[in-house]
């Protein structure tokens, strides 16, 4: 059966296989879903429904990633500050999108920088390979990210 890795505690990354499996929500207790990619997703119903977050952007250099991720950050800080949340981020692979939102909530949250970031994420799941355009974006994210904590 395929799981989620935890990349630090409470916040897991998968993917969509193993985010539309119930037994992902049942073992884990997930209470946010973060959904990086256009279409479907089917999450399992298993009691009460956790929070969803649908991004709705495909695997490409070009795609507008770095618009998003002052919002994918938040909806994980708010999914981590209840003790008991439990935040799920998955795209189709598990592999670039997902990684890449998870590599900036890192840097907000750490002050990580990109390599940092992508490093800590590739070394909890091992497939984590965000695309190039994605780690462009993940630069300007850093750069806004310096410049709100000077101001």
């Amino acid at each position: 059966m395929p799981m989620a890795t935890e990349i630090i505690p409470r916040l897991y990354m998968c993917d969509l296989t193993t985010a539309e499996t119930p037994a992902t929500y049942a073992m884990l207790g997930i209470t946010h879903v973060l959904s990086v990619m256009p279409g479907n997703v089917h999450i399992p119903q298993n009691g009460s429904l956790p929070w969803t977050l649908q991004i709705p952007i495909r695997d490409q250099p070009f795609e507008e990633l770095a618009g998003h991720l002052s919002r994918t950050t938040q909806f994980i800080a708010e999914g981590l500050a209840n003790p008991r949340g439990k935040v799920l981020v998955h795209c189709v692979q598990g592999m670039s999108r997902s990684a890449s939102v998870v590599s900036a909530y890192l840097m907000a949250a750490y002050g990580w920088s990109v390599v940092q970031a992508v490093e800590f994420v590739r070394s909890k799941h091992s497939t984590a390979l965000p695309n190039r355009g994605f780690v462009h974006q993940l630069q300007e994210y850093s750069v806004s990210l310096q410049s709100r904590s000077v101001c």
